[in-house]
């Protein structure tokens, strides 16, 4: 697998939202969670192959392989949610490691411990910001307790129809 990207999905679900989603998809093999993503997750995606979710993405969600670190967690699979596999090992090698099999990208869903971890060890290639056009008073950092600068090149920038804006930033150390 050749790269990591960090992907935040806050949005207005559209069709446009879902194409460019389905195009992104054809460049990953692989999901990345925490467990605390997981578990949302797990609950959310196997029920939404028929429900408002474009049902492709729904596919996608649902039968790539998933990779969750996990101190605590036991059980690989979480009700009807397959192809997991549970990694309570060092993240950083791990991710290292995976990184050099064969295959195409993996991309991390929000879990903001794990990209932190990740963003400080290097081992993010591409940042996938999705901006929504919403403002709240607090939430969730993007990359809790990072301290450390991290320094970006911006790739591209789409506006979705929707009024989200993805940002495509890429690591200045990938580059090298």
């Amino acid at each position: 697998m050749s790269g990591v990207s960090k992907c935040f999905l806050q949005h207005a679900v559209d069709e446009d939202f879902n194409e460019r989603t389905l195009n992104f998809f054809r460049s990953v093999d692989t999901l990345v969670f925490g467990r605390l993503t997981y578990e949302l997750m797990a609950k959310h995606w196997p029920t939404q192959a028929a429900a408002t979710d474009d049902p492709l993405i729904a596919e996608k969600m649902n039968t790539l392989p998933k990779v969750v670190f996990s101190r605590t967690l036991e059980k690989a699979e979480w009700g009807e949610w397959k192809n997991v596999t549970v990694v309570k090992g060092n993240l950083e090698e791990e991710i290292a490691k995976l990184k050099q099999e064969p295959g195409r990208d993996m991309v991390i869903f929000g879990s903001s411990e794990i990209a932190s971890v990740l963003a400080r060890a290097g081992l993010i290639d591409d940042y996938l910001l999705y901006l929504s056009p919403v403002v709240l008073g607090s939430g969730i950092p993007l990359f809790k307790g990072m301290k450390e600068r991290i320094k970006l090149q911006l790739v591209d920038v789409q506006n979705l129809s929707s009024g989200v804006v993805r940002l495509h930033y890429r690591s200045v150390n990938s580059l090298q």
